[in-house]
Parts: C-alpha cells; structure tokens; sequence
C-alpha cells in the first residue's frame, strides 16, 4: 500500500526548492503570455528597450516565485502587494538574483528591472497561478485533485478519503493544515507541489481550501476533479468581514470552470444554499450527503459503529461530526470509484489525525495501570468547533465532561465571550487559560472571555495552560471525560515574540502517568 506521503512545502530554506525538486523544461515569456493572456482581463507585456536587456527579449522561464529570496536563474518574479510588503519594491533585489522577468501590477522604470521584460496585468495575486501553471505543464490535469472546504472537518475529511483511496490502490498525497504552515500554499508553490506529485507517480491529491485561499487566488490555475464542502460557521470574519462574504470566498469554489462535480453537506444551512444554487457558476454537479444516509449508529469515546448503503462500517474516530465526515469521504469516494469495501476497510483503518478528537494515551499505560478517565485533544479553536466537540464529549462520556479552553491573541475578539459562555453551558467543569496569546496579555485574554460568564460556578482559571492541563486531569473524578481543546497538533505556544515548545497532547499525557501514579519518563 502506498505510504503517506504528505509533501513538505514552504518554509523552504532561501533559494532553495525542496529536495526532489527539478527546473520545469521551461516555456518562452512570449508563449506564456499567449497561454495566460486569454482568460485575463487585461495583459501587458512590456519588452526592454532597444539596447538595454537586448540578449533576452524572450527569456525561458523555467519558475515562478512570488518571493524574491527564492528567485533562480529563469524565474519569473510576481510583484505581489501584501499587507505589510509590497513586493514591486524588491523587484531590483529578484533580477540582481536572476529573475529573467517580472509579473507587475505597473511598470517599473528602475535601471535593473526596466533590464528585462515585464508582464503587466491588473492582478498579480491571480495571473502568477496561472503563469505557474504554464510554466509546470498544468499538472493539476494528471493528477485527480480533491479540494476540500469548510469551515470545520477539513482536515479529518482529507484524511479519510486519503486513507479509502489508499485502500483502492490509489496512489495519494495529502496537502493541508498538518503538512505546512498555510492550510493552503501560495499558488506558486502549490502547482510546484502539484508538478513534484504528478513526477512521482501520484495518481490523487486531496487539499484543504481555505477561504484565505480562495479569497487571495491561492488554487488560481488548478483543475480540481471534485471539491468537497463540510459546513459554514461565523469564523474568519475579522478577514471577510460578514458571513455573506465568508460563504461567498467558500462558494467560488464550486465552479464547472474549474471543478469536475461537488459533494456537499446537505445538514449545513449553507450546504443547502450551495446546493440550490449549484455553486458559484449556477450549473455544478452536485451529490449531496447527510447524516441521515447512516443507521444504527452506537458512538464512544473511542470511536464510532454504523451501517451505511447496507454495508457495516467502524470509524476509530469518535463524535457525530466525525460521522458525517466519514460519510462525506465515503460519498466522494464512491463518485471517484472505490467500491464498498474498499470505504468500509478504508475508513476501518484510518491513523488518528492529529490533534483531532485525538486520544490521549499516558506514558506506561502498556504495563497494565488502567486508565480511569478520557483524554482527547482537539483543535477546536472556534465557536462552533467547540460546541460540536463538548456535544461529542456529552454523547459519549461515561461520567462528567471537563474542558480546558483559551483564545488566541490577535485574533477575533469577539469569540472570546462566546467561547467560555459555550464551556460553561456545555461542559460539569471548566477551566480557563492561556492558548497563544501573541502580543495581548494573557489575563487581558481570560478577562474577556470570562465577560461572558453567567456564573454556574464550574469555570476556574488558570492561565499557564501546562497547569491548566495538569489540574483538569489530576482533579477529574473516575469516568470523565476531558477534552483539551483549541491547540490541537500545534506543537509550540506564543507569547509576545517568544515561542516555546508546547504540545497539548505531551502535557495531558504526562497528567495522565501522574494521575495513574507513574512517571512521564
């Protein structure tokens, strides 16, 4: 069976691509221009003057990069205005480093860049996606790419459906939150990516799209086979501003121009929107799913057992929402050709995603101690996610459900009340604390999130969240079930400009070896 291989994308060490990586062949400007040019608005290309830059009018570009630190020989260098750095101000940095053309927003007049050709168009956030594809051969049409959103489940559907083409024989890759430090790569790196699987033999590639991604052209230039759409929660807002905008960054997704066929959660407001509007092109196959289409389903804290389309299925994951996820796998599956056996074995023997629901097993526990409480970690970091999560624990738990909870600095605000108000009303005990705080002050963070409290009596706070961990384990009575929530597979924790180590899974086991009487050695 083919093993995981989850490519490991940007941070690349400066000037470097990843090991493995090779130049694409390399196409003429003058050709790319003609490829690209027709589904722009405008394009420009802008030649050096007679005289200057004369040895390479039509240079072969063999990249293209939007970080100047990256640029090789035959790169073609994107100008990119970000939020904090406009990269049309190191463009003289990108042709000193060998750039053989640049893709501009306006033409620049500097000695060094008016050296070599420019390509002017209106947006080239949106045109380097596509000048990558060109430049890559468009391998996104030799693999079949999944694209997977929402606003949870991204990652467990990926996973899930990896692992039921994995059973098929299929030969696939993963791209998401777990294999990089974006959801979603930059569109100049993703069709390198996609270009290195397709060498490799790789026959599918399932990703998570973010709205991020869709919102700042991230897949410009990809063909995805299917995309896959989870649910739609009020997250992201302090980026798209209202849902309407949010929903509308999830929903460009679902376009026949770009998009074989959708599958899409008809138990989600929004799924059902999307449905009725069959995408954002008005004529998108879709399937639908719903946790209807299952019977007969018993859930614990370790996992979950149901029937769907008459066969039996084991899912190792617990919670209803792991259900549904399980079934939107399985429906794509289905549509992309894997037969029941392959969904059932499949979803049967999926690894534990990280971070996810995932149980937390004590140091020792080999040696026969029995383990008298429930631990999962899991990532939920935002309202919905959280209350899904204490709605699991509650369906699930043998005794009492504990939580320990806290909310990112420099992020919305306006969660914060919202996320202790859905602790204290969902979970017997609460525990407040620390998660990154980034430049706000920690009890700044705790006072807000506390301003939603309605006083039940069960919340504590504790802000060093290693201690936070360590008391809602040690202090849970026989049969509870604690969930460590909103880090997940995050292995470090910021404060101010300091990042520490920090594993939510490391501490909560270490808790565990204490409680049982061991050692975390």
């Amino acid at each position: 069976m083919e093993p995981n291989r989850t490519p490991g994308y940007p941070a690349m060490p400066r000037g470097k691509r990843p090991v493995g990586d090779e130049p694409a062949s390399g196409v003429s400007l003058r050709r790319l221009v003609a490829a690209v040019g027709a589904g722009l608005e405008a394009i420009r290309l802008v030649e050096p003057p007679d005289g200057v830059g004369s040895d390479r009018p039509n240079p072969v570009i063999t990249d293209v990069t939007h970080d100047s630190r990256e640029v090789t020989a035959g790169a073609l260098y994107a100008c990119v205005v970000g939020s904090s750095a406009d990269g049309h101000d190191f463009a003289a940095a990108a042709v000193d480093a060998g750039a053989s053309a640049l893709l501009v927003e306006r033409e620049l007049v500097g000695p060094s860049e008016a050296s070599v050709p420019q390509v002017v168009v209106p947006d080239t956030r949106r045109a380097m996606g596509r000048f990558a594809a060109e430049v890559w051969g468009r391998p996104s049409r030799d693999l079949d790419v999944v694209g997977v959103t929402g606003t949870a489940g991204k990652t467990t559907v990926t996973h899930l459906l990896a692992s039921i083409l994995r059973r098929s024989g299929r030969r696939t890759s993963i791209l998401g939150t777990l294999s990089g430090r974006r959801t979603t790569p930059e569109s100049t790196d993703l069709h390198r990516i996609l270009a290195r699987e397709r060498d490799l033999g790789t026959e599918a590639l399932v990703t998570e799209v973010s709205s991020h991604a869709l919102t700042l052209h991230r897949v410009e230039g990809v063909r995805f086979a299917a995309a896959l759409f989870t649910n739609l929660g009020s997250d992201h807002l302090d980026f798209h501003g209202d849902v309407e905008s949010y929903f509308a960054a999830k929903r460009s997704l679902f376009d026949s121009r770009r998009v074989g066929f959708g599958v899409v959660n008809r138990d989600d407001p929004y799924g059902r929107r999307l449905l009725a509007e069959g995408g954002s092109s008005g004529d998108l196959p879709m399937i639908e799913f719903g946790l209807d289409d299952v019977t007969g389903l018993v859930m614990g804290a370790s996992g979950s057992a149901f029937d769907w389309r008459g066969r039996h299925i084991e899912l190792p994951i617990p919670g209803r929402f792991n259900v549904s996820n399980a079934v939107a796998a399985a429906t794509l599956a289905a549509e992309m050709g894997s037969d029941l056996d392959d969904i059932v074995g499949g979803l049967a023997s999926v690894e534990p995603v990280r971070g996810r629901v995932e149980r937390v097993v004590p140091p020792g526990s080999a040696t026969g101690t029995p383990v008298d409480i429930d631990v999962l970690v899991d990532y939920a970091h935002k309202p919905e996610a959280l209350a899904a999560v204490l709605d699991m624990a509650r369906e699930v738990a043998r005794g009492g459900v504990v939580v320990v909870i806290g909310c990112g600095g420099d992020r919305d605000r306006g969660k914060r009340p919202v996320m202790a108000a859905m602790a204290e009303a969902r979970a017997d005990r609460v525990v407040l604390t620390s998660d990154n705080p980034r430049s706000e002050d920690p009890l700044d963070i705790l006072a807000e999130m506390r301003s939603g409290l309605v006083g039940r009596g069960n919340v504590v706070t504790i802000a060093d969240r290693a201690e936070a961990i360590r008391t809602a384990i040690l202090t849970a009575e026989p049969s509870d079930l604690v969930i460590i929530a909103g880090k997940g597979h995050e292995t470090t924790q910021t404060t101010g400009n300091t990042v520490v180590e920090f594993d939510d899974r490391a501490h909560s086991a270490a808790a565990l070896a204490e409680r049982m009487g061991g050692t975390d050695s």
